[in-house]
């Protein structure tokens, strides 16, 4: 967010284009994300092979899997952008 002239925040305007290069800062949050969606996957995995109740299994089993697609896209995207045309 900015901030205008009087202290107070606006919204950012999108960029029109994808800069060529990645910051250090966007590196590190990407770094992050795969990070974070690895380790919620392992985690739901972990608990629903340690659980009882089959509903409450099988919804782990889901968020689990959620948390593996959306590591595979990130995965998928960043190597998308490494290839050369």
């Amino acid at each position: 967010m900015q901030q205008n002239q009087f202290g107070q925040f606006k919204e950012s305007q999108p960029m029109a284009q994808v800069p060529a290069i990645v910051s250090t800062k966007d590196q590190l949050y990407i770094s992050d994300m795969l990070s974070w969606n690895l380790n919620a996957c392992k985690k739901a995995h972990f608990f629903a092979q340690n659980c009882q109740t089959p509903e409450l299994q099988q919804a782990l089993e889901q968020a689990g899997q959620m948390h593996q697609r959306h590591y595979d896209r990130i995965l998928n995207h960043l190597n998308m952008q490494n290839k050369p045309n």
